[in-house]
């Protein structure tokens, strides 16, 4: 018996009709002989509407009592689902994450998964049901429920599909796979039907939104085969796997790009050893995140030091910075937060050479300036002015081939 895990996010149950419609979807794999998971999220801006409830009443929400609310959201949409099998004639049955017992720390709204006791489960698909877990949620070792922060429910969905062993986890979303680039910047962008762990992972850290990151990472490490698919539009979608088959045909897989960038600089620096820590562990004490990071040396024993945050961080890192500055005897400290960063994303890049010189290439000829530069192993990342964002998409996606390239 094959064990599939779907997963359906808040478009894909977005009213009653589409919750019929994923029903039926159901029934249709489960009367084919397959073992069916469902994980849902919350209708469509349920939980913005819960969390607007909650500061209605507080305007810092008690994050224990948040978590109890806005776990609700999810478990309305397993409700109705086990409900619309039902009337198929489809026997099935809700769980919370709590009664599936899904464990997790107790860090409120962003909690992560400890363990998952699959006993109940695997009780409930051998007597022939389908089982409908609430994504996004589950409870902490003293019982108190937690959920698992924005996106949670694909995160869900890989851990009940690595704890069940299931043959594939699918994750249903209103776009039909993932893409080369985002389709809306540039329209010849194609449809990967393969792509590995490691390119996913870069491309959700890197502003690609098909996938929460968390849920790439936990199926990377637990080898659970993802494909992604839409609700809306029968196909294949993109299998995510380890299998890298497709590398000596496609050098680079897809260009990726992050709005939410903003850059920080700390001129005139005295150069001197643990200048780095002095500068970032205060900006890290308070829970902002550092991208990237240049430091360059001068010949009077001063240096420059830039580094990259949230755009949201941005005023709050910069005030930071300012006392910093004063306490080492800075020159100045100056800030952009209209950047952008876009980035390149390939196993191939590791058994060909010449990638970056392509890509700084097709950007110095649209006249494109490169401010920061980061590489890894599979990616190369480029922080430029946010005027440039998509001529540099469409630029990168068309010097790589991209839009013309059969892929495999």
């Amino acid at each position: 018996m094959a064990i599939y895990v779907y997963k359906f996010g808040g478009t894909s149950v977005g009213t009653i009709e589409r919750i019929k419609a994923v029903a039926e979807k159901v029934k249709a794999a489960h009367t084919g002989g397959d073992a069916i998971v469902v994980v849902v999220s919350a209708m469509s801006g349920e939980t913005n509407r819960l969390i607007d409830l909650a500061k209605q009443m507080q305007s810092q929400p008690n994050e224990r009592e948040l978590d109890v609310l806005i776990s609700t959201g999810e478990q309305v949409t397993t409700a109705l689902l086990s409900m619309a099998l039902t009337q198929l004639d489809c026997p099935a049955c809700s769980y919370t994450g709590g009664q599936v017992r899904i464990l997790t720390d107790s860090i409120h709204t962003k909690a992560r998964i400890r363990a998952i006791d699959d006993t109940r489960i695997h009780a409930d698909l051998k007597a022939g049901k389908v089982v409908v877990v609430a994504g996004f949620q589950g409870v902490d070792e003293f019982g108190n429920i937690t959920t698992l922060g924005r996106g949670g429910s694909d995160t869900t969905a890989v851990a009940l599909a690595a704890a069940l062993k299931a043959d594939e986890c699918h994750i249903y979303t209103d776009v039909d796979g993932v893409y080369t680039t985002d389709p809306r910047i540039e329209p010849k962008a194609r449809r990967l039907n393969q792509i590995t762990f490691e390119e996913m992972l870069e491309m959700a850290s890197l502003g690609s939104k098909v996938l929460q990151i968390r849920s790439v990472e936990f199926a990377g490490k637990y080898n659970v085969k993802l494909r992604v698919l839409s609700s809306f539009i029968e196909g294949n979608g993109t299998l995510i796997t380890y299998e890298d088959t497709q590398v000596e045909s496609a050098l680079i897989s897809g260009i990726a790009f992050n709005r939410d960038e903003a850059k920080l600089t700390l001129s005139g620096v005295p150069d001197m050893p643990g200048i780095a820590s002095k500068i970032l562990a205060p900006i890290a004490h308070e829970n902002i995140e550092i991208d990237m990071i240049i430091q360059n040396i001068s010949a009077k024993g001063t240096t420059d030091f830039t580094f990259t945050v949230h755009r949201n961080d941005f005023l709050k890192a910069k005030k930071i910075l300012a006392t910093i500055a004063v306490e080492l005897g800075a020159k100045e400290v100056s800030g952009d937060d209209r950047i952008v960063k876009v980035s390149i994303v390939g196993v191939g890049m590791r058994s060909h050479a010449g990638i970056a010189s392509t890509m700084f290439k097709a950007l110095a000829e649209e006249g494109i300036n490169i401010q920061m530069i980061s590489t890894s192993e599979i990616k190369i990342s480029v922080v430029v002015d946010e005027k440039y964002l998509e001529l540099a998409v469409r630029t990168l996606h068309a010097a790589f081939n991209l839009d013309e390239a059969p892929l495999s």
